[in-house]
């Protein structure tokens, strides 16, 4: 059996390459204002993989182990295993150093750990990180008081637990390192140019690009939004047992992903690539990079004979990936006030659709309806 994930130090995306970007809606990093980007613009992009070093299917592990793999069953009925109630004395905590931060004028976009400081909260932020990355993948936290501290005490709270996490992303053109899982308006079907979160419509098993994401709920929906997730490392241990033509195929760098026109100088508008790769090195990570949308998209090239359509294998194994996700995912269903934080790493999540929200449900004063910039 091949070893889990091990990370020893979480390094960001945005670390091995840093913003570049010349998009007409983008800022280039030289250019970030630093009044709100003192440290520059981190985004997490989408770049090209080394295609001289992507490993052969025949040096993937037949089965994973390991701390990363982990069935439905396993936490269902143990939510002690993995929510976490804020106790009232972190809430406290979390309360007034958000109010410090708040007082000294400094932008969200500057918040740290030295200007965050959590002494007993930051402790079990600390030992969660290597959680995320190395273990599970998943906490929910309960108790945030949402419904209490108003849209600004709200954002800097939620950003400032980050820091403990990991450094922040940016994952579009416009900089935006706080997004809104909201319905804006935009059209759904138009996925080349529409991000689903933006959207009632269901998000479909993906990973995003940072590793580690989360999500505040600030407001539920009148019906749906629920939350699924599932270990990436047991879908391919079932992959390989019951469709390993599928796991093989998800191996090979024949898959496209949409860049939906953010792109640097000289960049294509696609991005080809494996869905699943194995990391160099003795550690022998197995990664999934994988937002069926982004694939989808294509057509607009495809159709000119830019790039190959989806092959009809291709849709097959689209197919029995989400199906087996679906299978093997833990449900559950966020309340106001509830933090879910996620390995992309080893997991994928999706969001069924929804129905009705509140127009003031925004998490911060957003530019362009986006994020906070």
């Amino acid at each position: 059996m091949a070893p889990g994930i091990l990370v020893e130090e979480a390094q960001s995306t945005a670390d091995a390459s840093p913003s570049v970007f010349k998009h007409k809606n983008a800022y280039r990093n030289q250019d970030a204002p630093r009044d709100i980007f003192p440290d520059g613009i981190r985004t997490s992009g989408q770049h090209p993989p080394l295609y001289d070093v992507l490993k052969p299917y025949a040096e993937f592990p037949k089965e994973i182990a390991g701390p990363t793999v982990w069935k439905r069953e396993d936490f269902v009925n143990n939510p002690e295993r993995w929510v976490h109630p804020f106790t009232d004395e972190e809430v406290q905590e979390l309360s007034d150093t958000a109010d410090a931060f708040i007082a000294s004028g400094t932008p969200l976009t500057g918040i740290s750990q030295e200007n965050f400081p959590l002494p007993k909260l930051g402790t079990v932020l600390t030992n969660l990180r290597d959680d995320l990355l190395n273990g599970k993948g998943f906490i929910l936290f309960k108790r945030f008081p949402a419904d209490v501290w108003g849209a600004e005490k709200n954002a800097v709270a939620y950003m400032g637990l980050g820091t403990y996490l990991g450094y922040f992303l940016s994952q579009n053109g416009r900089g935006h390192v706080l997004g809104h899982v909201k319905d804006v308006g935009d059209d759904p079907t138009q996925i080349h140019t529409v991000r689903i979160y933006r959207t009632t419509a269901r998000q479909f098993f993906h990973a995003d690009d940072g590793d580690i994401v989360g999500l505040l709920c600030v407001h539920r929906a009148q019906e749906g939004g629920e939350s699924d997730i599932v270990s990436v490392h047991h879908v391919w241990n079932t992959l390989q047992q019951e469709h390993p033509d599928v796991a093989e195929l998800l191996t090979k760098p024949i898959w496209y992903f949409d860049r939906k026109g953010e792109v640097s100088e000289g960049q294509q508008e696609w991005v080809r690539q494996p869905v699943v790769y194995l990391e160099n090195g003795g550690k022998g990570r197995l990664y999934c990079k994988w937002d069926p949308y982004y694939v989808k998209s294509l057509t607009r090239f495809s159709d000119k004979g830019l790039i190959p359509a989806l092959s009809e294998e291709q849709l097959r194994a689209m197919q029995i990936l989400e199906e087996t996700c679906q299978r093997l995912a833990l449900h559950m269903i966020l309340e106001v006030g509830d933090i879910q934080f996620l390995s992309n790493a080893h997991l994928l999540h999706a969001r069924t659709a929804y129905k009705g929200e509140s127009s003031s449900s925004f998490l911060s004063f957003p530019v362009f309806t986006g994020g906070w910039l």
